[in-house]
């Protein structure tokens, strides 16, 4: 299970991403996030569910990662 802070975070980005870029755009775990690494606890648990957990892609649609962050899967 996804804390509520992270899944704000991605639905939030997928909503920038998709407004400012159009229903197509792709995205990584890594657009969730800075440059910077200011949260590696959050960075890990965005990995995980991205790379371990769903087995996803590198880039993904943003439309896909919201809905799935939203139906919580």
């Amino acid at each position: 299970m996804m804390r509520a802070v992270l899944r704000k975070k991605i639905i939030d980005i997928c909503d920038k991403k998709i407004a400012s870029k159009g229903d197509n755009v792709g995205l990584s775990f890594y657009a969730f996030f800075a440059n910077k690494n200011d949260n590696p606890a959050l960075l890990m648990e965005a990995a995980t569910w991205w790379i371990q957990t769903h087995q996803l892609d590198h880039f993904e649609k943003a439309h896909k990662i919201k809905t799935m962050v939203e139906n919580n899967i």
